[in-house]
């Protein structure tokens, strides 16, 4: 499989940052009326995981999805159609900002429920394995959601039949307000999926070139059959647990220690080493600023543009 270039990594990483914002600074507007969940500030575990999959690769994802399901391929407008709970809305404007699918890229999912789509994943693995097909599955969660019993009986039954599935886990140490070692033990958690008996490492979730590359090495293993991995990867998760807003006034992260986690940006971090190695000129970023800005543009007001499900329709896709 071909690596994608840093320049193409860096402009993944910015389009899903200038996304998000646009996305945080028109919420106030209360024309989506969904919870969302913002990924600033963890680009690059998306991109990086992403940039190391084929087409037909399956990713399922957690309530903070945006990300994900950009790196992945998805649809912008029928993203943003369905937080705008508009008909051509990813999953017709029926789900919001937590349910994204777009089967055409085999990003199969995303749910709210804390560790539900693991299992899932877990039996995506499984089926192409008993088809003998080479492609495997990712599973995107947090560190709160490692604390889920599911998780770990998917991790024992993925190791138990050698499945072509990805754990990823993007910690942040926070789950909402609660500090990880206010909820957990003093140990590293790739260590304990590594006790499940599958591979597992740690890695700088901040450093897109690093995640791609133990992605990479990860993903060559579980098409050969020696699998399941496990990927835990550190981030710094920039505003509220849920919404557009900052919540720095609830003091339960100091001013410095959110000062330190913005100034090691995944996106300035990656632009300064291609502007120093040169691979990157300061007009190519410009570029890349403009291109981004006209499609997000063009994407809200299409997905504005569209009908809203209708009563009629309300019982569509509900089955009895």
């Amino acid at each position: 499989m071909n690596q994608i270039p840093p320049p193409a990594l860096l402009q993944s990483m910015l389009r899903i940052r200038r996304i998000e914002e646009a996305l945080a600074d028109r919420y106030k507007e209360q024309e989506m009326r969904c919870p969302m969940h913002l990924c600033i500030g963890q680009e690059a575990i998306a991109v990086g995981v992403a940039a190391a999959l084929r087409a037909d690769d399956c990713m399922y994802s957690n309530h903070r999805a945006h990300g994900h399901y950009l790196a992945k391929g998805g649809d912008l407008t029928a993203m943003i159609a369905e937080l705008y709970g508009r008909q051509t809305g990813c999953c017709g404007g029926r789900g919001g900002s937590m349910h994204l699918i777009d089967t055409g890229v085999a990003f199969m999912g995303s749910t709210p429920i804390v560790g539900g789509t693991v299992p899932l994943a877990v039996g995506s693995a499984w089926a192409a394995s008993l088809q003998k097909r080479d492609t495997v599955t990712v599973i995107f969660f947090g560190d709160g959601c490692f604390e889920e019993g599911v998780v770990h009986e998917s991790m024992n039954f993925a190791t138990l039949h050698r499945l072509p599935v990805l754990f990823v886990c993007e910690n942040n140490d926070f789950s909402v307000y609660t500090r990880r070692n206010e909820r957990q033990a003093e140990r590293p958690i790739y260590r304990i999926a590594e006790a499940h008996g599958m591979s597992a490492a740690q890695g700088d979730g901040n450093d897109v070139e690093q995640v791609q590359a133990m992605t990479s090495r990860a993903v060559a293993d579980l098409r050969v059959g020696r699998g399941p991995w496990f990927l835990e990867f550190h981030a710094y998760r920039w505003r509220e647990h849920c919404g557009p807003d900052f919540d720095d006034h609830l003091n339960y992260r100091s001013a410095a220690e959110i000062a330190s986690g913005k100034l090691d940006c995944p996106i300035e971090r990656f632009k300064s080493r291609l502007l120093v190695n040169r691979a990157l000129l300061p007009e190519d970023i410009l570029q890349m600023e403009q291109s981004v800005r006209s499609e997000i543009d063009t994407a809200f007001s299409a997905a504005l543009l569209a009908r809203k499900p209708t009563n009629d329709e309300a019982s569509t896709y509900v089955y009895a």
